[in-house]
Formats: C-alpha cells, structure tokens, sequence
C-alpha cells in the first residue's frame, strides 16, 4: 500500500507539500526527519510533519533522499507547530521556523577539532627528544608537551604552549611519534567551571504548600504569586529535582537574557551539566550544541528565554514561567505567539506541569487562579522574615516649583543616594527611557524633531552626538534650526538613561557608575560582565531600564530610586496602568533582599495615579481589583479576547484601501460573539517608512476572530505592497 508524507518546506511559502514515500524508504522516513524532495527542477530540504496512507494529489512526486535518519523533531513538537500555526493565524512554514531554529533545521554539523596523541611509548618519544636536539627544536617541546600532559591534546593548545608549527606536527606524524584525529567539541556558552555547587535549602511553610499544589492533581497550571525576595525560584528548584528524580525533564523560562546568566548559576549549581542554556544571543554553533546535548538527553534541564520553550526536552515533566507576567514573552514578528500561553499547550500535549511566578501576575492568570483554572499558591513573606522596603513617593511637580525648573533628581533620591553610598551600600537607578534626552524641540514652533519614517519623536544619545529613532533605527546630526519652520533654534530636554548616568556622576564623582540597557548590552556577554561586577560591588550605581527591574537578587542593594515613574501612564494602550504597576514593583523589589532594610524612592509627576499608589504600597490585589473592575465594564481581556490586524504599506491611501475591504468582509460574516473595529489609523501611525492602519475584532473566543480573519484573507486578493499582520492577544496596542 502506498505511503505519502506531508513534508514543509525550507523555503518562504506557507504550506504543506505531500509526497509518496518510495518503497526503498519506507522503513527511513518518518515523523520529524530531514528529507529531500523535489520542487520544480530543483530539490528542496524538508520536514515530513505527519505520514499516511491518503493523499489529496492524484500523481505526487516522490521524496528523493532523506537527509539523516534521525528526526529533528517530536511528535509533540509538531503537534505544537500545528497549534500555533491554528491559534496564532500563520503558515505552517512560519510556525516550524518558529519551533525549530535555523541551525537545527539546516542541519548545522558539531564543531570538529584536531587532536594530537602519541603513537609512540613515552621513552621512544624521550630518545627522539634526545636526538633531535638543536636540529628539531619545535618537535621536541611538542612531544615533552604530550608526555608531560599524558593525554591528547588539541593541536591549537599544542602548537600555542610550544610555539610549534603545523608542520612540525605533520614531521612529527610522518615519522609515526604522534597520532593526529579529530574529535567533535561541544561550544558552551558560559563557564561551567567558575560554578559553586549548592544544596537544597529549606522550605519554609508556605514554601512547602507551593510545593505540593504544582503536583496536585487535575490542574495542569500552578501560578505562584509570591512577593520579591520571598523565595520562588527556590520552590522552582525543588520542583525540578522531584522531576529529574523521576526520569523526567524540565524547561525553565526567564523573560530577559540579562537574567540568564544569574538563573544559569543558579541551577547549574545545583544541578551541574544537566542544564543547557538557549537564548538569541548565542552563536549559532553555540546554540547547535545546546539543542543536540537537550534532544541526546545529555542534559535534562533547558533555560533560556521565550523560544526555549520549544527545547527538546525528553519525557518533559514541568515547565517554569518565571515573571510570567512580561511583555517579552511576546514574539514581535510572525507569529505572534506569547511564550507563556504556548508553554501551557505544550505541557497539555506532554502531559507535563506548568509552573508561572510572578509578584505581579497579569490579570489574565490571576483571574484563572481565582476562577479555579488554575490552582494558587501564595507567598507573602520575604526569606529569614525580611522586610519589604520603605517606600517613598516625591511629587516632582513640588520640586519644580521649589526649584523653578525641571530636575532629574529630587533632594529626596540625592539625600538617598548619598548616605547609601556613605554606607558602602549599592542602588540601582531606573528610567524605562534610553538616550540622553528624549526630544529636540523648536523654540519657535514648538515642534519636536521627528523621524522621517516613522511618526515619532527622535532621542539624542549623546556618546554617538547624534538623534536615534528608536523604531527603524534611522540616525542623524542634531541640526541648529528647525526643519518644520525653518528659523526656529532648536533645544534638547526630557530624560533618558544617559542623562541620569552623566547627571549622578557630576552628583557623586567617586562613584562607580554603569549604565545597563539596549545601547550598552550590543556586545556579546555584556550583560554576565555588567552583572558580576556589580555583584562584586566593583559598581556602586547601577543605571538602567527595564531589563534591571526584575529578577535580580543583590543583596547588597539597599536603596531603588525610580526616575520618572508615569512614564507609560500616557500611552494609548489599555495595558498601560498594568505594566505601570508591574515594572515599579518589580524594581522595588530589588531593594532590601540583603540585611540592611530597603527604601525606594518613586519620583513621579502623577502621585495620585492609582497604579502608582497601589504600587508605592505593594499592593497587588488593591490594584487587581480596581483594574480588573474597569476591564470588566469596557469588555476587555481578560474577559474578552483581541485580535488586532496591522496593516503597513508606503501609500497611506492603498493602505487604507486594502484594510477596508478586509474590513467590510469581515463584517458581512459578523456572528453575534464577534464584534469588529475600525480601520483607524495606528497610534504610531507610521513606522520604517510604511503607513500603519488598523482593525481590532473583539470576541468570547480568539479561534471565532481568528476565524473570520482567515477567510477576510482569503477572500481578498492580496496587494503585494501591503503586509496583513495578524496579532492573536495583542499585548500593546501601538
């Protein structure tokens, strides 16, 4: 009987191509392997995604070679490709691309090395020294170099510690006194070596019932909300080890690759190569031998960020959402998926766990936790009983008025700062804001210098003495007269982490100040770098934006000064007091996790903004309920579902043309769950030089919306100039 594969493609169309399976492979190909198969003239590498005995096509072509055996892919991992491809509105190749990076689908060999080894006894080897002499000098410190190691050694160390030759080497192998091989070497991108093992600690009580729910039956979900500092990745750890103790394996995410390198020490201390680590910022090669030691089961612990959710762990028994809350968790290009939400499905295909923790759940989870989807467990007290810090609000408005100007600091955070760094103690510094000033304005007009491409205002960033957009990157010279008018003179103001980093400096000019945020963090392990040496208390200030404001745990940290703290307040996004609340929280949670009690300072202009209050309080469930009140009233999530539409082309009128017309189909199949918005023009209306229109459909169920977006797109013929971008829960609005 005759087999056929659906195979996808590596190639930039999104769908499936099937293929008869001929009988001299019948017993090769299967689910997840690599093949080749025609397309047109040529042939193309492949995926198999799923094997049957029916087949669409009248006459397919055949599967012309398998690339290797072995499947890149599980069966879980296809289904979940499928999922996210359904859910998330996508192609299937888009979805793969996603689930499977480029190194494993290309098929990336492991890095060889040349090693040299003696192929004769050590005391032939010492007569050849002897003999040698002045005539081979570089032969004989290269076998006194492997006698005195005893074991192979790779020709590169070799040749560096001798000062030898290759073809030295090469003599040395013609007369049959060494041995040169190749061995495949595994590229590991932190140094396992540096880490100090550690033992489990104690649970307290409230601990221990965290513990025991995530194995609790019935629900697949645990959210632990626990306050900063009161020992979630603890629970975490002993989670993991019951699961390793088992036979079974683990994923751990983390929203930031800054915190990376802090979990990594963390688990591998207790832990040891059982942990592999993925994240973007590893090389290729790097991240190859990261997958191949997780899909071997030399290791059984991945951690990494959002796309580490896609590790091929074996016999999967839990995974870890840590501040499950964050944006990051949100991919930005196609698809769309949020790492949290596929986490859940994944487990739900493995029959695993998920654990998500946060201080400042989002109100979707926390709804689910109260509603009984997911269970709940609570933690409300810091480790060893220590207390939450002091908090402060300062009214800049005051100080503006007391002083006559705008200021960056209030006496309040310089007072602080000072006595703090008397102490010997160490502060951390936020603004959710990079550059050095935020606009350029027009002393005449009053306009601000705006990207050409986009519809936002541009940041000076004074280390490169030029203007940034911080959406398509475009860069330019600060002009002196105003491009809008023509003879205004323009000046800078607004705030930017540059600003606070040369301002506290001038402040406190023996402090050891560094910044922390995109512009500084370029290079690679930048981020471990600034980390250790704040550790090791070589920094005093730490300054940064939002990748400083969750996670880290210093105890030396005693005082948190937030800069401008209703700095997304005015952002046309229905989200905005809730990530308000998280991210002030979250950096007041920095403070006081060592033994000297924390104070933070928030600085802001809006003190009576509620999420600012409920935040200065520490008060997550004050803030909950107001929010959740006014979600439930304006029929937003979590008790509807977005589906937001992006429309983007470089003519405004085409633009907006095609995104009527998807518009008015979506309409005329309207079912009374379904409720659909616009097209309005974006709040960033213009971005990298293309126009941005928008429709939003709001439902009970995201797959009725999805639904009625898919076949919109199907039914209108597409203009190859403008792109349809579908954002399945949308977590900006922008």
């Amino acid at each position: 009987m005759a087999r056929y594969a659906k195979v996808v493609l590596e190639i930039p169309v999104d769908r499936e191509f099937y293929y008869r399976i001929p009988e001299d492979l019948a017993g090769v190909v299967g689910l997840g392997v690599r093949v080749h198969a025609p397309l047109q003239r040529r042939l193309v590498t492949g995926i198999v995604v799923s094997i049957s005995g029916d087949c669409r096509l009248s006459n397919p072509k055949e599967i012309a070679a398998v690339v290797s055996p072995a499947p890149v892919a599980g069966r879980d991992i296809i289904e979940l490709a499928n999922w996210i491809a359904d859910y998330y509105c996508c192609g299937i190749s888009r979805a793969f691309r996603a689930v499977l990076p480029s190194c494993v689908r290309e098929g990336r060999r492991a890095r060889l090395l040349l090693v040299a080894s003696l192929a004769a006894s050590p005391e032939e080897a010492e007569r050849t020294i002897e003999a040698a002499g002045r005539k081979a000098p570089k032969q004989a410190a290269i076998l006194r170099r492997l006698i005195k190691a005893g074991a192979p050694v790779t020709v590169s160390k070799l040749l560096k510690a001798t000062r030898g030759t290759s073809g030295s080497v090469k003599a040395l192998e013609r007369k049959g006194l060494i041995r040169i091989s190749s061995r495949s070497c595994e590229r590991i991108p932190f140094a396992d070596d540096e880490v100090v093992p550690t033992a489990p600690l104690d649970l307290t009580d409230e601990q221990g019932r965290a513990l025991e729910s995530i194995a609790s039956n019935g629900k697949i979900v645990t959210l632990i909300h626990g306050i900063t500092g009161s020992g979630k990745t603890e629970v975490y750890l002993h989670a993991i080890a019951r699961e390793l103790a088992q036979g079974r394996g683990a994923i751990v995410l983390v929203p930031e690759i800054s915190l990376t390198p802090q979990m990594v020490e963390m688990f591998m201390g207790r832990f040891g190569r059982e942990v592999a680590v993925l994240h973007s910022r590893l090389s290729e090669g790097e991240r190859y031998d990261q997958w191949q030691r997780l899909a071997r089961g030399d290791s059984r612990i991945a951690i990494g960020a959002r796309s580490a959710v896609f590790a091929p762990v074996s016999n999967l028994g839990l995974i870890v959402v840590d501040e499950e809350h964050e944006r990051t968790y949100k991919q930005e290009e196609s698809p769309r998926y949020n790492a949290r939400d596929v986490a859940v499905v994944r487990a739900r295909i493995c029959g695993a766990k998920v654990v998500l923790g946060s201080a400042t759940p989002s109100l979707e989870s926390y709804r689910n936790a109260l509603t009984g989807k997911y269970n709940l467990a609570r933690l409300t007290s810091r480790i060893d009983h220590r207390r939450l810090p002091d908090v402060h609000v300062v009214d800049m408005r005051r100080e503006k008025s007391l002083v006559g100007r705008g200021i960056v600091f209030s006496r309040r955070l310089v007072d602080g700062v000072r006595s703090r760094l008397a102490a010997g103690e160490q502060v951390i510094l936020f603004l959710n804001r990079r550059g050095f000033c935020t606009v350029l304005l027009c002393r005449g007009c009053g306009e601000a210098l705006r990207c050409g491409n986009c519809s936002v205002s541009m940041t000076y960033h004074k280390k490169a003495g030029k203007m940034l957009c911080h959406i398509c990157g475009e860069r330019l010279s600060p002009p002196s007269i105003c491009p809008k008018c023509g003879k205004g003179k323009l000046f800078l103001t607004g705030v930017g982490t540059q600003r606070v980093e040369a301002t506290i400096a001038k402040l406190f000019p023996g402090a050891r100040i560094q910044r922390m945020d995109t512009d500084s963090t370029t290079a690679k392990d930048a981020h471990r770098r600034i980390l250790d040496e704040f550790r090791s208390g070589r920094i005093n200030i730490l300054v940064g934006t939002q990748m400083i404001a969750k996670g880290l745990d210093f105890p030396n940290v005693t005082l948190v000064g937030v800069v401008l703290a209703d700095i997304a307040l005015g952002l046309p996004d229905f989200r905005s007091s809730e990530h308000t609340f998280q991210l002030i929280t979250q950096v007041a949670g920095r403070a006081g996790r060592g033994d000297v009690k924390g104070e933070v300072i928030i600085q802001t202009y809006s003190p009576n903004q509620p999420a600012i209050e409920a935040a200065a309080r520490q008060n997550y469930e004050a803030f909950y309920r107001r929010e959740i009140r006014d979600r439930e009233e304006l029929r937003y999530p979590p008790f509807t579902r977005f589906v937001l539409v992006l429309f983007q082309g470089r003519n405004e009128e085409m633009t907006f043309r095609v995104a009527a017309l998807h518009f008015e189909e979506m309409k005329k199949a309207l079912t009374g769950d379904v409720e659909v918005h616009g097209p309005v023009p974006c709040p960033i209306t213009r971005a990298r030089g293309k126009y941005r229109f928008q429709v939003v459909l709001k439902a009970r169920s995201a797959a009725a919306a999805v639904s009625l977006v898919r076949d919109a797109i199907s039914a209108i013929k597409q203009d190859r100039n403008v792109q349809v971008v579908v954002d399945v829960d949308p977590l900006s609005m922008l």
